[in-house]
């Protein structure tokens, strides 16, 4: 596997790249013209795409948006790993060579969110009311079957959530890491 640059992509690849995006976040991106057009508008100046790829087909792609914060914070946005091909280390890859370039470019912070948005919720602050004792919820954080239990693992700490961001009782978490 190696990563690449998602501007080395060719137009197959970058369908491929589509595809998952569609396939792993049908909320986000319900149709494959719409996981087409985020793509498009990610791939700008500024932003940086990294693409996971064994013998020339994506199987990871993840991006850093243009820095914020005078150069110092990068949202992290999105990451997908085609399904058959989770947990062997290729989120983790991709996530690392964005925190590399992130620090390259002058970043002191990354962060990323992660919406709680599936069925009755997946973690411990989904359904439940995080206007009461926020911090005794944070404290007692159950990542369950959501992605936030990888980002812990690569050191990443919730610095904030957004409760009711997806309706009531589905919040967006904020994950950050000091790079």
């Amino acid at each position: 596997m190696e990563i690449v640059n998602m501007t080395e992509l060719n137009k197959t690849q970058i369908i491929q790249a589509a595809q998952m995006l569609n396939e792993s976040i049908p909320a986000g991106w319900p149709t494959l013209q719409h996981a087409m057009d985020e793509i498009e508008t990610l791939l700008v100046p500024g932003n940086t795409l990294l693409a996971a790829v064994e013998d020339g087909i994506v199987v990871g792609w993840g991006g850093i948006l243009a820095p914020i914060y005078n150069g110092n914070v990068f949202e992290l946005h999105p990451l997908v790993v085609r399904s058959d091909k989770r947990k062997q280390g290729i989120g983790r890859a991709i996530v690392t060579a964005l925190e590399d370039e992130a620090r390259k470019q002058g970043g002191l912070t990354i962060y990323l969110g992660a919406d709680d948005e599936r069925g009755n919720g997946e973690t411990s602050l989904a359904n439940v009311d995080l206007f009461d004792d926020l911090p005794g919820k944070l404290a007692s954080f159950d990542a369950g079957t959501h992605q936030s239990g990888f980002y812990l693992k690569l050191g990443y700490k919730i610095i904030g959530v957004m409760p009711d961001a997806n309706g009531r009782g589905k919040p967006d978490i904020y994950f950050g890491k000091r790079l």
